[in-house]
């Protein structure tokens, strides 16, 4: 009996009663319920998780589609605005040759009528110096019989066509 004298024995005997309470006070099957409740909780936050997951992949692939529906819209757009944009040049080209042509027609016009009025006042100025010319002419040969016999003539034809 010597073994009373052990710490060892003392110890052992110590750990046997502190199991012997803890079974008594049931603290075992708190400790089985508090186990089976964490357990309980990490599957539900690991189902939790797995949803989570299943719904963020979902999005990823729903954004990742959305991406390639915008990026085949914004082609769409580009190319759409370069066809408005050629659109746009050649009726500009238009515009502006139409409106060169305009002012080239209407400079020839001008010119034209620049032209007429210049032959005109030429001829204007050619008649007021033949005039002159025959003014000076008659004036330096013409004696006053021959101014009367011409006065005469000329009212006998006047008459003749006003009948």
């Amino acid at each position: 009996m010597e073994f009373i004298y052990e710490s060892e024995f003392w110890v052992a005997v110590s750990f046997f009663i502190l199991i012997g309470v803890l079974v008594y006070l049931g603290i075992h099957k708190k400790v089985m319920s508090a186990l089976d409740a964490r357990a309980l909780q990490i599957s539900k936050e690991l189902e939790e998780a797995r949803r989570l997951r299943e719904e963020a992949e979902k999005l990823f692939a729903d954004y990742r589609r959305k991406l390639g529906d915008v990026a085949t819209e914004v082609d769409n757009i580009i190319a759409l605005a370069a066809k408005q944009a050629e659109t746009l040049a050649a009726e500009t080209r238009q515009s502006l040759k139409e409106h060169v042509d305009r002012r080239i027609k209407l400079a020839e016009e001008r010119i034209a009528r620049a032209e007429m009025e210049a032959v005109r006042e030429l001829r204007n100025d050619a008649v007021e110096v033949a005039i002159a010319a025959a003014q000076n002419l008659i004036a330096a040969k013409l004696t006053p019989d021959r101014a009367k016999k011409l006065v005469s003539e000329s009212t006998k034809a006047l008459k003749t066509l006003l009948q």
